[in-house]
């Protein structure tokens, strides 16, 4: 398999958004992760993957956000942040925060100069989005892997499309394609 440019960033695949009885579970999830499995090799070790954090003290607007989902304030060791076992341990950095967004200055300084970020994970219409647009304001060329991302509707990746060409969607198959140097 040809290696894929950029660096592929794999938003929250954790347990919280994989199990069905979760209040935020991700339809489609196992789709999702069978596309971010077909996306490592690509990859090498130019991978990262983020989670989805609750603060110890939510603050500001986040007191309404978590009084709304009480059962997410959790200990960042808590069983349901933590990856699903198809991606837990295969030693790829993960970074964690208690935003949607996970374009942070950890994940921008993984990226190289000029490089391009490649998003895969879930949920499409939150975490994914706001990572997206968020690189792409930073002036970061942004790539979504469509079939390798879980969300209630694929609804986000029409919206994330109309922002070509700082976001492009695209598929597992086109993208690994594409290869290159």
């Amino acid at each position: 398999m040809r290696p894929v440019p950029g660096l592929l960033a794999v938003i929250d695949m954790q347990r919280v958004f994989a199990d069905p009885d979760s209040p935020w579970a991700a339809p489609r999830y196992a789709e999702a992760a069978a596309g971010v499995a077909r996306l490592l090799p690509a990859f090498g070790g130019r991978v990262v993957f983020t989670r989805f954090l609750a603060p110890a003290r939510p603050a500001g607007v986040w007191r309404a956000y978590y009084a709304r989902w009480p059962f997410a304030l959790q200990p960042p060791d808590a069983e349901r942040w933590r990856l699903t076992p198809e991606f837990a341990g295969l030693g790829a950095p993960v970074l964690d925060a208690e935003t949607f967004g996970k374009w942070t200055p950890e994940l921008a300084a993984r990226l190289a100069t000029g490089s391009r970020l490649v998003l895969a994970g879930v949920s499409t219409e939150c975490c994914v989005l706001t990572t997206a647009l968020a690189a792409a304001d930073a002036g970061t060329e942004v790539v979504v892997v469509a079939d390798a991302c879980a969300g209630v509707d694929d609804e986000a990746l029409h919206v994330l499309d109309l922002y070509r060409p700082l976001v492009r969607v695209t598929t597992v198959d086109e993208l690994l394609g594409e290869g290159g140097p």
